[in-house]
């Protein structure tokens, strides 16, 4: 009877007819139709889903989905659910017999794909993972299990295969790793602390649906050979783990620095490595894309990764994909969804399915101390799916566990539960996600507000100068200072994919195994430890230079900081020697920064400083005017409170002659609003620097170990040459960068800048030659109006800003106490009493 049932099939089985030539013999010239054969057929349907779904991606880019949304939707408008119930359309572009190529071709795809999957994990983020996500990836995990196979067994119970719940419990399990950090980006919650849960247990959720999915895969064959499929795939993933990659690292490290790997290397990477490792687990009885998948995992990360992704991403991206995504379409039946049963089961299985992640994740956030909002928030998020999803999907019903019903069913509701995400966000979103803070400057915070500074390091040799200045900066019980240091680290290969890992101290040393990152976590843990008023907050950012400059400014508003720290991308070897070029890609952040940080910036320059003191003991602040200069003397206000510190504050002040030399270029004719403008906004800017120090000698008339000095000088000249005699004087240089305000006493200095982004009189200081050695710290003021337009590279500035500060009802006046001109002479001098000046 067995044999008998057998052999109905096979007899009633669909057998596709095709053409047996591959190309045409002499075309349309013999009567022959040209789409008959199999090479002009395929051709045009690569071009017909190229097509379609890039028409697609115009209509759902405005809509804010992800992008495999737009794809998937645009192929099944190709299938039986859009023109495929055309059969004029259905004969002629996609006959039945044409599969045989498009099936492969879009298996091909998907084992490529799994291989970028595979480079693009991020192993150290997951040994990072944090105890709150942990949790949340763990119940996102069971409760979508248990749900999708007790929703297959309530819809599927009609159908013979026994092991096609575990096709849709691994897809309900996926969180779209890939597709998150963009949307995070978008709907701009990347950098809050839902976003960053999100991702690290994404990444999490990603890798324990590879797992089930292998599971799946075994169980789905013959009985017999199940558990010596799991037993020979574990055994190439161990091959993989502990020879494969370590040998990868060998060959690619033999290669001399310098000189990239040939096009022949990077070939014989991907084929042979993708090739052979995918028909390695095919006869380990799993898929070729659990093959391709690991042995992505198994490169080691650097310039070879890169280089493979850029060659290969488009072209899979860009041609072999479209197949798959036809592919799906010609599977997904809409109208045969529901096939004898009622369509409000079929609406609450995909409601069920849809909800399972997102009351998981809900509950598992409320756990852990989430508010209800953001926990509602996390939930909808993690339910965002990805092409893993339908690759999930795709196996199962090559494997023949899934039906076309159960397959349809799935698809709509992973496209679905994606599709909601972005307008449910939108919907529950106020106009901003962070949390909204006042005092971006350190001059408008209360006189003993804690002060918190964002620290950003990019090496160990940053971080002498940074707590030099931390150090210096006072930190008493009435004003605490909590710093977030900000460890930067370049993402090579694929740039979108942002990581954000935010972690304590200790989580960090013991899990990323980097010999600089642990220094610089010791380092600053005993820092804090060694300070009772500074509580130190331990952060690590992966991300390509070119959007670096946006973490640092988004952690800042998170973080509601008033003054961020960057160091300056030149170093100095032995003391005296001109600074010499790093990483010219740190100077485009630092620009980048300053052009829209949130609050205050400052770039610390080292000259040898770290060196030689344990504390920047002799401060001094050069001040020339405006609001830079004004925040400038806000941090060393403050620094001046430190009994182990000596400050000394310098004004320069321009003759008579030098303020009207700055005019001279003007036609006061042609131009006399102009001209008007330009002395009302100097002499508004001059009284703000008159009733600020005013109220700075005030406040520092008992504190002997702070001077006052104005020197009157005439030009350029005279203001470098002062500059240059204040060394071997001091140990720390606090400068303004001079942006909102011109002196004419250092107008002409902009033109020469080698660093704009230090302004004049930074430049001056760090281009210079010095016998001594001394940092430089270069301050520019947030803008309270908008963000600070950068200076451009021939060092004159793109815009400036209007600064409104309440001057007050009182008349202020400078106090008419002028210089000798003797300028070397101030600097051997020092004196009890800020009056005596």
């Amino acid at each position: 009877m067995e044999n008998t049932s057998e052999l109905l099939e096979y007899l009633n089985r669909t057998v596709p007819c095709y053409a047996g030539m591959i190309y045409n013999d002499n075309g349309m010239w013999k009567g022959t139709n040209p789409l008959v054969n199999t090479l002009p057929l395929f051709i045009i349907q690569l071009t017909i889903v190229i097509l379609v779904t890039r028409l697609f991606l115009l209509v759902f880019e405005p809509l804010q989905q992800p992008r495999f949304i737009a794809e998937v939707i645009g192929g099944m408008s190709l299938g039986p659910s859009g023109l495929g119930r055309f059969d004029i359309f259905t004969n002629e572009l996609f006959p039945v017999g044409s599969f045989l190529v498009l099936d492969p071709m879009a298996h091909f795809a998907l084992i490529h794909y799994a291989f970028l999957l595979g480079l693009e994990m991020d192993l150290p983020t997951i040994r990072c993972t944090g105890q709150k996500a942990l949790t949340v990836a763990i119940a996102g995990f069971i409760l979508p299990l248990a749900m999708g196979s007790g929703l297959f067994f309530l819809f599927g119970a009609h159908t013979d295969s026994k092991v096609g719940f575990m096709f849709w419990a691994s897809a309900l399990t996926v969180t779209g790793s890939s597709v998150l950090p963009h949307l995070l980006e978008t709907l701009k919650i990347l950098h809050t602390e839902t976003g960053k849960t999100a991702l690290s247990s994404s990444l999490i959720n990603d890798i324990c649906s590879w797992v089930l999915l292998a599971l799946s895969i075994s169980v789905s064959g013959k009985m017999g050979a199940t558990h010596w499929s799991m037993l020979s795939t574990a055994a190439f993933l161990l091959f993989c783990i502990y020879y494969l990659r370590p040998s990868l690292s060998w060959l690619i490290h033999r290669k001399p620095e310098g000189h990239p790997h040939s096009e022949f290397h990077l070939c014989c990477f991907l084929a042979i490595g993708v090739g052979l490792c995918g028909v390695l687990t095919d006869a380990c009885g799993t898929h070729p894309v659990i093959g391709a998948f690991v042995f992505g995992m198994s490169m080691p990360k650097g310039e070879v990764e890169s280089s493979i992704v850029d060659r290969v991403e488009g072209f899979v991206s860009g041609i072999l994909m479209p197949v798959f995504f036809a592919a799906v379409g010609h599977r997904v039946d809409v109208y045969g969804i529901a096939n004898g049963l009622p369509w409000a089961m079929v609406g609450l299985v995909v409601v069920l399915a849809c909800l399972a992640k997102v009351l998981s994740t809900v509950f598992a956030g409320y756990l852990c101390g989430m508010k209800c909002k953001e926990a509602v928030t996390l939930g909808v998020v993690m339910n965002t799916k990805s092409l893993l999803a339908l690759l999930i999907l795709e196996v199962g019903i090559e494997q023949k566990a899934l039906t076309t019903q159960t397959y349809t069913v799935m698809v709509v509701a992973v496209l679905v539960m994606t599709m909601i995400v972005t307008p449910i966000i939108l919907a529950t979103q106020r106009e901003s996600s962070f949390v909204m803070y006042k005092r971006r400057t350190i001059q408008k915070s209360r006189p003993n507000e804690d002060l918190r500074v964002l620290a950003c390091v990019h090496g160990q040799h940053n971080l002498p100068a940074i707590i030099n200045l931390l150090e210096a900066l006072n930190a008493t019980r009435d004003s605490h200072i909590h710093v977030f240091a900000l460890q930067l680290i370049e993402l090579i290969g694929r740039a979108s994919a942002i990581r954000v890992v935010q972690q304590s101290s200790k989580t960090l040393s013991r899990n990323l195994g980097n010999p600089e990152t642990d220094q610089i976590v010791a380092t600053l843990e005993n820092y804090g430890r060694r300070n009772d008023f500074v509580s130190v907050h331990q952060l690590l950012v992966r991300s390509a230079y070119s959007t670096m400059d946006e973490e640092i400014c988004s952690i800042a508003e998170e973080k509601r900081a008033a003054f961020i720290i960057l160091p300056f991308h030149k170093r100095q070897g032995i003391v005296g020697e001109i600074l010499e070029e790093t990483n010219l890609a740190i100077r485009d952040v630092n620009e980048n920064v300053l052009a829209s940080a949130p609050c205050s910036v400052g770039i610390l320059i080292n000259r040898g400083l770290a060196h030689t003191a344990n504390l920047a003991s002799r401060v001094v602040m050069l001040y020339f005017g405006g609001p830079d200069d004004r925040e400038a003397l806000s941090l060393a206000w403050r620094i001046a409170k430190n009994p182990d510190v000596t400050l000394s504050v310098v004004r320069f002040l321009p003759t008579g002659k030098s303020l009207a030399s700055i005019l001279e270029p003007m036609d006061f004719m042609s131009r006399p609003h102009e001209v008007v403008a330009v002395n009302i906004e100097r002499e508004r800017e001059r009284q703000l620097d008159d009733a600020y120090l005013d109220k700075f000698r005030t406040a520092m008339e008992t504190n002997t170990s702070t001077q006052y000095v104005e020197m009157s000088l005439e030009n350029e000249e005279e203001t470098v040459t002062a500059i240059k005699s204040m060394d071997r004087c001091h140990d720390l240089f606090i400068v303004g960068r001079g942006g909102g305000a011109t002196s004419p006493l250092t107008a002409g200095l902009a033109d020469w800048c080698d660093c704009p982004e230090l302004g004049a009189v930074g430049d001056i200081l760090i281009t210079s030659e010095h016998s001594s050695a001394f940092a430089v710290l270069v301050v520019q003021q947030y803008g309270m109006l908008g963000p600070r337009q950068s200076v451009d590279r021939s060092g004159s500035t793109t815009s400036s800003l209007t600064y409104r500060e309440d001057i007050g009802s009182r008349a202020w006046s400078r106090p008419s106490v002028e210089e000798d001109g003797r300028i070397d002479s101030f600097f051997s001098r020092r004196t009890e009493n800020i009056h005596d000046y």
